[in-house]
């Protein structure tokens, strides 16, 4: 439980890095400081091989958000 708090924690302390990366998107994407701001909650996040996947939910709205890095990722709507 701890190391779920400590990803959790980072990534919301990154949410300000991923704010400079490009803004641009499709349709159904977003960024996680976009949806952070917008009040989306982190509801869980889970290690795949080298990335992170962070699950965000606000109402029954869901977005999963893939990081290759701290300054990489990709945020797209699951519902």
């Amino acid at each position: 439980m701890r190391t779920l708090a400590a990803i959790s924690l980072s990534v919301l302390l990154a949410s300000p890095a991923l704010a400079q990366v490009s803004e641009q998107t499709t349709a159904g994407e977003s960024t996680m400081a976009a949806l952070v701001q917008q009040g989306y909650e982190i509801k869980t996040s889970s290690a795949s091989g080298s990335k992170l996947i962070v699950f965000l939910q606000k109402d029954n709205s869901v977005y999963v958000c893939e990081f290759t890095s701290l300054t990489v990722s990709r945020c797209g709507s699951i519902n």
